[in-house]
């Protein structure tokens, strides 16, 4: 990982910061960039309970183990991705206990790598939000089907990402490559423009 003082937000050149407000009010969709997090991905047996214990007790919850859901304890997020492969998330304050996650898996069989320096994390909530995603994505957001708890990785606006719901509102996180977040971005925010857009805090 870099040291705290060389990150840099991937969108810290479009001066969000100066455009943020703390409420999105009559806003259709808010849109904000989530302050950073560290990002690990996780490989191993989810058959084995050896495996599922270590994860259990490094980081508080067991890896998911049914398609598109998350666990989650507290502040740390486990998302899952495919049978052997989760995405671990956690503000940066947590980066020692992720790091602790190697040494609790010791000569288990498993791969985890450190992605936090190639991800972003973009919140986005509001009336419209649902309306907003579906412009540029085949998943189906309807409350029935998809809800809080649930992930999926897919394809926005031709950006591979992983979408959580994280409440009902509905308020989403996505999960999008670094070098893909300023053209996502900016598609959000030119899409958002007949529903009403505020620059939110993340």
């Amino acid at each position: 990982m870099l040291d705290a003082h060389l990150r840099l937000s991937s969108l810290a050149h479009l001066g969000l910061a100066a455009r943020s407000i703390e409420e999105a009010g009559d806003a259709g969709i808010a849109l904000g960039e989530v302050p950073r997090r560290v990002a690990l991905t996780l490989r191993g047996d989810g058959e084995d309970a050896a495996f599922l214990d270590a994860v259990g007790r490094a980081l508080g919850t067991a890896p998911p183990l049914t398609a598109n859901t998350v666990a989650s304890l507290e502040d740390v997020v486990i998302l899952w991705l495919g049978p052997d492969e989760w995405l671990v998330n956690a503000p940066a304050a947590r980066e020692d206990a992720l790091q602790a996650l190697r040494s609790a898996l010791g000569d288990l069989h498993h791969a985890v790598a450190d992605v936090t320096e190639s991800r972003t994390v973009l919140r986005l909530s509001g009336a419209s939000a649902r309306d907003l995603l579906a412009q540029g994505c085949s998943l189906d957001f309807h409350p029935s089907v998809f809800q809080p708890g649930m992930c999926a990785g897919s394809h926005l606006a031709l950006t591979h990402v992983t979408i959580h719901q994280i409440a009902e509102d509905p308020v989403y996180e996505i999960h999008v490559h670094r070098s893909f977040a300023d053209y996502l971005w900016r598609w959000l925010e030119a899409a958002s423009e007949p529903y009403g857009l505020a620059v939110v805090t993340g």
